[in-house]
């Protein structure tokens, strides 16, 4: 998949699993549950022992299935960043923003969404060719954040991360988020074992989604 076709396909279905876990077995599970229930992003942290190598073989494992998206989280440095485009990462998530990281995926034509709070690092990354900006965390500043960053900047494409659930997904959306990343929430019955309770919260995403867009046409 293409960086163009990567983000179409973002603004159509408009969630991003952010994926965090104790081991590759747990991820690879919280994976299957989540697009179980029709999530397709899955944003892999690097807050994962061996995320490099997760991301390889969900990218191995998943690599004849274009219904499925394997990207990179929580990549702090240039060197993170790397070994996840090496590993098979097709869009790479950062909490802040670093131009050497930019340039890289640029270099690569690989995705890269940003961490931004403020105007003028928000520049900088449209400056740097950020596709989208990502607004971290999310819960700090609230949705209707998103409609007053687009007044001085229109031409943004927001995807906020941290406090986002089903309460509230719709109203992040409305304000306009392009996509939204969503984890703890998300994926909290992992830590009991329940992954179709982590299935049922992505499917209940999925259709707050489906009933957002079917409201606002």
């Amino acid at each position: 998949m293409n960086k163009s076709d990567l983000l179409v396909k973002l603004k159509d279905n408009k969630i991003v699993a952010v994926i965090r876990g104790d081991n590759e077995e747990q991820v690879m599970k919280i994976v299957e549950a989540v697009y179980r229930g029709g999530i397709k992003f899955m944003e892999i942290t690097f807050t994962i022992p061996n995320a490099e190598v997760v991301i390889a073989h969900l990218s191995e494992k998943y690599k004849n299935n274009d219904d499925i998206i394997i990207g990179a989280g929580t990549c702090l440095d240039i060197v993170a960043a790397r070994m996840a485009i090496s590993s098979g990462a097709k869009f790479v998530v950062c909490p802040h923003f670093d131009k050497e990281i930019m340039k890289l995926c640029n270099t690569y034509r690989i995705s890269c969404f940003p961490g931004a709070t403020t105007v003028k690092d928000m520049l900088e990354c449209l400056k740097y060719g950020a596709d989208v900006i990502k607004l971290f965390p999310g819960d700090t500043f609230g949705p209707k954040a998103i409609k007053s960053f687009k007044g001085p900047l229109p031409q943004a494409d927001f995807m906020p991360t941290g406090g986002v659930s089903a309460a509230n997904i719709k109203e992040w959306l409305a304000n306009g988020a392009i996509s939204v990343g969503t984890g703890g929430s998300l994926t909290k019955g992992a830590a009991t074992g329940d992954y179709n309770q982590v299935s049922e919260e992505a499917a209940k995403l999925v259709g707050l989604v489906k009933e957002y867009v079917a409201e606002s046409n």
